[in-house]
Parts: structure tokens; sequence; C-alpha cells
């Protein structure tokens, strides 16, 4: 009788030990249920506030699931380099669900593909219609250069330092991009660090950049209306796809599988003559790839990763980042304000960030709490799809100078 008690105490016990609860609440679980308890922080976000709710729900979903104890979805050490490569037959062999969804990013597959939707999306009318757009958007992109210097004196890595910089271009998809190219793995910082910040200050654009622009502007800045923009014919709709590729990819080739799928979504929007192509790529390859990738990264926010200084020092630098990115837009839309003898709102410098089309909005919004019965939206919309490209344009900058 004895044998069979201690039987079952010794199986109960052997339940006990290899569940996830005790796990949790083992030495250091405590980190692992302080990401869920953040996860559940970024649903509420998503769910409750639209914070970006397409890409905040899969990443904070992928956060709650690979710090699930024992649950065994994603292996951080099946990344780790050996003599300098992933062994991606480890990875297919041994990996769990997420190791084998996050090979999309490792390979650099799901941010080009993302482009190619937006850019199915995108119309890129109101930049042709004012070309000056674009100089707005390269302007905004002054806060990741600033940012990469700085990030490099406080003793990060050029790599690191370059991560954290692209997250000043509010783009999401060209951070996780850059960031899996750039950080090969073994070090603090991860590329679920980088999403993670994007995305939560993409999330805050209405918060973080109100308080920015009425402090960089005036009144009768912000009070400035634009004449009407002029349509743009069919025929600049098409050509325009097609010199920007080439363009961007002779002067900046390491910028062409973004740019490139960006107006290859673009041309066949424009073409009219390939709606299915459309439907696919916006709609059901779209979302596809955004649950993968969504997903994907959340799973590398392991909390033995994220609970660091450097994390932090990611978190800092890339709010310092977006908004710089937004004051330098600002400041250069007020000088384009003076050139042009008070045409230009400086309000629509903003919008060079590319956060589409949430910046472009907050412009009209500033813009209408002066004046209600001013009209900015599209004029802002120029220089954020400007953004995208300058966005695209700095990352394959970094990527050229880090290697």
């Amino acid at each position: 009788m004895g044998g069979v008690i201690d039987f079952f105490t010794n199986t109960i016990q052997g339940l006990w030990e290899d569940s996830g609860i005790h796990a949790l609440f083992a030495s250091g679980g405590w980190k692992n249920l302080l990401m869920i308890l953040i996860s559940f922080v970024f649903m509420y976000l998503a769910i409750a506030k639209g914070f970006e709710p397409l890409l905040l729900l899969p990443i904070s979903f992928g956060m709650l699931l690979t710090n699930l104890p024992m649950a065994e979805l994603y292996h951080a050490d099946l990344w780790q380099l050996v003599d300098g490569h992933v062994n991606y037959g480890r990875v297919l062999r041994d990996g769990g669900l997420l190791d084998i969804l996050y090979l999309g990013v490792k390979l650099q597959l799901y941010p080009p593909l993302i482009f190619l939707g937006i850019g199915c999306m995108t119309d890129f009318s109101p930049l042709i219609a004012n070309p000056k757009s674009f100089l707005l958007g390269a302007a905004a992109q002054g806060g990741i250069f600033f940012t990469f210097v700085v990030a490099g004196l406080l003793g990060f890595t050029a790599a690191e330092a370059g991560s954290i910089a692209i997250i000043g271009g509010a783009d999401g998809p060209t951070a996780i991009y850059v960031s899996t190219r750039l950080l090969t793995g073994g070090g603090a910082i991860t590329t679920g660090n980088i999403a993670l910040a994007a995305y939560t200050y993409m999330a805050l654009v209405p918060i973080i950049q109100p308080p920015i622009m009425r402090a960089l502007t005036t009144k009768k800045q912000r009070a400035v209306k634009m004449e009407q923009l002029r349509t743009v014919s069919k025929t600049e709709r098409i050509i325009f796809p097609i010199a920007v590729t080439i363009i961007v990819s002779l002067l900046v080739p390491s910028a062409a599988p973004l740019v490139g799928m960006l107006m290859f979504g673009n041309l066949l929007k424009e073409s009219g003559v390939a709606a299915r192509l459309i439907d696919t790529a916006q709609n059901a390859l779209m979302n596809i790839i955004t649950i993968f990738l969504g997903v994907s990264v959340g799973a590398t926010t392991k909390a033995d990763q994220i609970f660091s200084l450097k994390f932090g020092g990611v978190m800092l630098l890339g709010v310092i980042a977006f908004s710089l990115g937004t004051a330098c837009g600002l400041i250069f839309g007020k000088i384009m304000y003076r050139v042009t003898g008070g045409k230009v709102n400086p309000l629509i410098g903003s919008a060079g960030v590319s956060a589409v089309p949430m910046a472009a909005r907050i412009s009209q919004k500033v813009g209408a709490e002066t004046d209600p019965t001013n009209f900015l939206l599209m004029h802002a919309m120029g220089p954020n799809v400007a953004g995208v490209i300058g966005s695209a344009v700095a990352a394959g900058v970094l990527l050229s100078v880090i290697g």
C-alpha cells in the first residue's frame, strides 16, 4: 500500500514540477509573469484604444505565448550564430511553431511583402502634385541619423545604434528589416526589442506629436491655408513608381527590396489592369503576413532580454529619434514657410515621418484646432508618403554604412 501511495505522490510531484505554473513561480519566473501582464496592457491598448491593432494585437499575443513557461514555442538559443551563421537545419528540426514563423523575419521576407501591400493601398498623387513634399519627407529622417550618432557615443555598437535609430522613421516593417539585418544574435538587443519600441511609438503618434507641433509653430503659421493641389494624370502616376525604383535602387542599392516592393505594389494599383493581384496583395497576402510578422516578432520579447538597461536605452532613444524626426520635419516646414512667403503650413512637415496615414491626420487635427475650416490632410499626405520612401532610403544608407 505504501508503494502505491509513493507512486502517486511521486507522479503528482513530477507533474507539478514539469508544469508551467511551477516554473512561473520558481526563481526568476516573476519576469515571465510581468511580461505576460505587459502583454495584457498592449492587448488593452490595441482592443480598447485602437492603437495600431492590426499589428499590436498579434505582437502582444506573441509576447504572451513566448513567456508562457514550458510552452516551447520559441527558442532564442536556436538563433545564436555558429561560425557566423544561423543553423537553419536545427531550427527546422528542433524549432517550435513561432521559430518556424520567425524564419520569415530572419530571412527578410515579411517586411518587403508588407511594403507590397502598402504600395497597393497608397496614393502618391499628393506627392507627385507637390514634389517639394520630398524635401519634408527627407528632413523628417534627420532624427534617425542624429540618434545613430548619439547611440554610438553612448556605447552602443554600430549595429545596435543603427537598429535603434531607425525607430525614428516610425515605420515598423522598416525597423524590423534593418534590425534583422544588423542584429545577428547574441547581444542584449534583439529585433523584438526594436519592434516593440517602434510599434509602441507608432501607436502613440497622437500623443507624442501634437505637443511638439504646437511648441515649434506659431498660431499664425498653423492657420495657413494652402492652395489646392493640381490633378495628377494617369501617365504621371504610372511613371512615378518605375522612376523611383530605378533612381533609389541605383543610388542606394540596399534600399531596393523595400522601395522596389513598395513601388511594384503602387504600379499594380495605378496600372488599372491587375485588379486580382491588387486584391490579393492588399487583402489576403497583407493580412497573412501581418499575422505572421506580429506574432513571430512578439515571440522574440523573452523576459530575460526585455528586463535590461540596454532595452531601457532602446525605449529612451527610440522616443528621442521619433520626436527629433517630427521636429526636423516641422523646422524644415518653417523654412519652406519663410521661403514661399507664407504659402506652406509648417504643420505638414511633421507628417514626414512614415506613420501613414496617422501622421497626416494629426497634421489635419492640429491645424483644425486653430482654424476648423483649414483642410491640410491631402497636403500632409505628400510628406507622409515621402516619409515612407525616405525611411526606406535611410534604412538602405544605414545598411550600406554599417554593412
